[in-house]
């Protein structure tokens, strides 16, 4: 069984919600102002975004 680190739960969580909403990485990063970079990098757990866009990540998606 692969045990994943936050980072790597929090990025496959919001590839997931992205995908349910049959929304692109370029779409997700225009309605958060960030680069489709970063949300590229979010959802290979290359990084994550900053504490102040869960928020915004959440209510985008309907999620706590």
């Amino acid at each position: 069984m692969e045990t994943l680190t936050i980072e790597q739960k929090f990025g496959r969580r919001i590839k997931e919600l992205r995908l349910k909403e049959k929304m692109s990485q370029e779409e997700l990063a225009n309605c958060l102002g960030v680069s489709t970079q970063a949300v590229s990098r979010w959802e290979t757990s290359v990084s994550y975004p900053d504490i102040t866009f869960l928020p915004s990540i959440a209510s985008l998606f309907g999620v706590t």
